[in-house]
């Protein structure tokens, strides 16, 4: 709106043809001339975007905000509770935890092919595939949690045949094959599933995923 009202439009009609690539080659991915459409889609509408006067715009006033809250934040002061003055200091023992996964802008990546010990999942990443298994580890008695906010890939879960899942996916184009539910085709959708005894199962497993495009799998194993 911004481009069309104050910038008279000038790169709308090239985005909306590459918008219009991208979902011919997203319906025709499984040919070659498909994948070419799709991803050559992507490059031009990042582009286009990325050249329209309204995005440098906001990116322009995004960078001035930043920059005042910090000005802002840096000269703040911190009132501590009396309850606190008078409290002897101690050194709080903190276990510093290494994640199963990197947030990497590219790659593949995957969990141990032998036995690890389960951590939380909560990444952000670019473009690649995941892949989790679930089987390989021990989860607790508790709910395990794996957040994935990704770019452009797929995401693979194996989920054992006993413990109890569920799933929060969002995708702006994609499918989705959750167990037995296949979805052949999300534009800009969410999905949300969970088994049967998850509201009362003491092990289970809460799977939070949002991507811009690609496949996410949950499977028996």
């Amino acid at each position: 709106m911004l481009e069309i009202l104050f910038f008279r439009g000038g790169l709308i009609l090239t985005a909306i043809v590459f918008g219009v690539a991208i979902y011919v080659g997203h319906k025709n991915h499984a040919q070659s001339w498909g994948k070419f459409t799709f991803w050559g889609g992507i490059i031009g509408l990042l582009v286009t975007i990325l050249n329209m006067l309204a995005v440098r715009f906001i990116i322009v006033v995004f960078i001035l905000l930043f920059v005042l809250d910090y000005w802002k934040n840096k000269n703040a002061t911190y009132i501590i509770p009396e309850h606190r003055l008078n409290r002897p200091a101690q050194d709080e023992v903190l276990v510093n935890i290494h994640p199963l996964f990197k947030a990497l802008l590219h790659g593949k990546q995957s969990t141990p092919e032998d036995a690890y010990e389960w951590r939380d999942i909560n990444i952000f990443s670019g473009i690649g595939d995941k892949v989790i298994d679930l089987s390989q580890t021990i989860i607790p008695d508790d709910t395990a949690v794996v957040s994935i906010r990704h770019g452009i890939g797929n995401i693979t879960i194996y989920i054992p045949y006993d413990t109890e899942f569920m799933i929060h996916h969002s995708a702006i184009f994609g499918r989705a094959y959750i167990v037995n539910k296949p979805h052949e085709q999300l534009l800009n959708q969410q999905l949300s599933y969970q088994t049967e005894n998850y509201a009362t199962a003491k092990t289970r497993v809460k799977i939070v995923t949002s991507m811009i495009s690609g496949n996410v799998e949950v499977k028996r194993i």
